[in-house]
């Protein structure tokens, strides 16, 4: 591990500091020792909140619309996960306005912003199944978003690993239920073939 030279400072001197702070004020939390490309993590964000809002909507759609002999508790499952989705997207849209940018709640577009789709089967079994599908997007899209921020934003960096562990266990419940389902009487898998 390299060892920080005598010769250079680990902090700015504390006028430099203070002298800063007062630059720019209007830009809130984003000073000028923030290194990324603002605009593209405002972006980025967009578009997770994009995807969290449809997440949101189509667990919301499966909770009202599951029927069938496994319905009740697969639906609390379903509205579990759409309220963590909604947090999820509350705590990104907070982030995009700590980053001086506005988080874009607009239904026109929605669908296009947004990594997952909103998909709305019939049976039980494909909603579950698309919701897994949903999940595993979200996974894959947080890991991307993480590792171009990495270390050059630690606060959404955190914000977005939090919200990938939760996005991992919302996958690995729906990968049960999948399991489970067809050993409570349902087909485990939808009837209709792809």
């Amino acid at each position: 591990m390299a060892t920080q030279s005598k010769s250079t400072p680990f902090l700015s001197d504390i006028q430099t500091i203070r002298r800063r702070a007062r630059e720019h004020m209007q830009r809130g939390a984003v000073t000028d020792s923030y290194t990324l490309d603002r605009e593209t993590v405002l972006k980025l964000l967009n578009e997770a909140l994009a995807t969290e809002l449809v997440c949101v909507l189509r667990y919301k759609a499966h909770h009202y619309l599951a029927s069938g002999i496994n319905a009740k508790s697969v639906a609390a499952e379903f509205l579990e996960h759409a309220n963590e989705e909604q947090g999820h997207a509350d705590l990104i849209a907070e982030r995009i306005t700590q980053l001086d940018g506005k988080p874009d709640f607009s239904p026109d577009g929605l669908s296009t912003r947004s990594h997952a789709e909103f998909v709305v089967p019939e049976e039980l079994a494909a909603m579950i199944e698309e919701n897994l599908v949903a999940e595993r997007i979200a996974i894959d899209s947080y890991r991307e978003i993480i590792n171009y921020v990495g270390d050059r934003d630690t606060t959404t960096k955190r914000m977005l690993e939090g919200i990938l562990a939760m996005e991992e266990e919302h996958a690995e419940d729906m990968k049960t239920l999948m399991e489970d389902f067809g050993k409570k009487g349902e087909p485990a898998k939808p009837a209709s073939s792809r």
